[in-house]
């Protein structure tokens, strides 16, 4: 099959070109510049700058099956929103709205012009919102919820390959993923990782929520299997490795990949939202205390995936190598 992939030098698309390249597959890259670095197998590569709504896919999408989405605009966490009175200052809605929803709908409207066939979407659980409802997981029958910029482009990206579909034919498959970790992961995840490596006390002992991840080569694997199956057409998917942890349960996880014991401290959750609200860090302590599962039976009955990797060999390929006797730490190479 001859699929293109967009944002395929990003964290997802360099793993998931290696799985699509491995099958067998003939790989077309786009990047917004042409300096990119990108892993080995690809065919061809086009830099086609920033997308958005003007972007230019002429002679891109010419031959193409599928085509898989996933560049996109991702969170600026120190962004900020004006008041609605602010004459000054970015305007985080509209530069989301911009690259991920009306990029989007270019990308869609253009593939459909040039005959291709399938379209997967690489969206987000925060369409559902920031926190699922206690005891119950998200599932894609749920109305979207977003909460910030982000996740309404999301939901309106979504919202846009309907309408393509519907007026052209063209197949769409939508993902939505909760956080996604792996070889390469940054942000949060990774500051987590170095915390617990660092041996630094975490007060998350008390913390009995519920939160889904996904590995970046389980998320990888079930994308590619959407391509060759028509049951995938017209769906929308959660994805995950398997039960939810609580946010002890992964600091434990993560030391055990380290092969270090976990400080992990039982502060009650009350007062560690009271530090939140108390330090600025509301939302940050809000996500690691809240729930986020997702149900993604849907996927596993529809397609008959199963994640071949399970979370112990998942968080091995993510975390630092622990020491060696004699030796110096290093760190995987990315």
């Amino acid at each position: 099959m001859r699929i293109l992939v967009t944002g395929a030098n990003g964290f997802v698309g360099r793993h998931l070109v290696t799985v699509l390249v491995e099958g067998g597959h003939r790989v077309t890259a786009t990047v917004r510049r042409a300096d990119a670095d990108l892993p080995a197998g690809i065919a061809e590569i086009h830099a086609v700058g920033d997308i958005g709504p003007d972007t230019d896919w002429t002679g891109v999408l010419e031959g193409i099956d599928a085509v898989i989405h996933l560049a996109a605009r991702v969170h600026v966490m120190r962004e900020i929103c004006p008041g609605p009175r602010s004459g000054t200052g970015p305007d985080p809605l509209s530069r989301f709205r911009r690259v991920n929803a009306l990029g989007t709908e270019c990308l869609a409207r253009a593939a459909a012009r040039a005959g291709v066939g399938h379209l997967v979407y690489l969206s987000s659980v925060k369409v559902h919102g920031e926190t699922s409802p206690s005891g119950a997981p998200f599932t894609e029958t749920m109305a979207p919820a977003p909460e910030d910029p982000y996740g309404l482009s999301k939901w309106e990206a979504e919202q846009a390959l309907a309408r393509i579909a519907g007026d052209t034919g063209l197949g769409v498959t939508v993902f939505r993923p909760p956080l996604i970790y792996g070889p390469g992961v940054r942000a949060n995840f990774a500051r987590l990782v170095e915390a617990v490596r660092r041996g630094v006390p975490l007060p998350f002992g008390s913390v009995q929520n519920r939160r889904s991840l996904v590995y970046v080569g389980n998320l990888a694997d079930a994308i590619a299997a959407s391509l060759s199956r028509t049951e995938a057409i017209g769906q929308t998917f959660l994805v995950s490795d398997g039960p939810a942890l609580s946010t002890a349960e992964l600091v434990r996880s993560i030391a055990q990949a380290l092969q270090c014991r976990p400080r992990l401290l039982a502060i009650p959750p009350a007062l560690l939202r009271l530090a939140g609200a108390l330090t600025g860090k509301r939302a940050e302590i809000g996500r690691l205390l809240g729930n986020l599962a997702v149900d993604d039976s849907l996927l596993r009955a529809r397609l008959g995936w199963r994640p071949p990797y399970g979370l112990r060999e998942g968080l091995a390929a993510t975390v630092p190598e622990p020491p060696r006797p004699g030796r110096s730490r290093r760190m995987h190479r990315i």
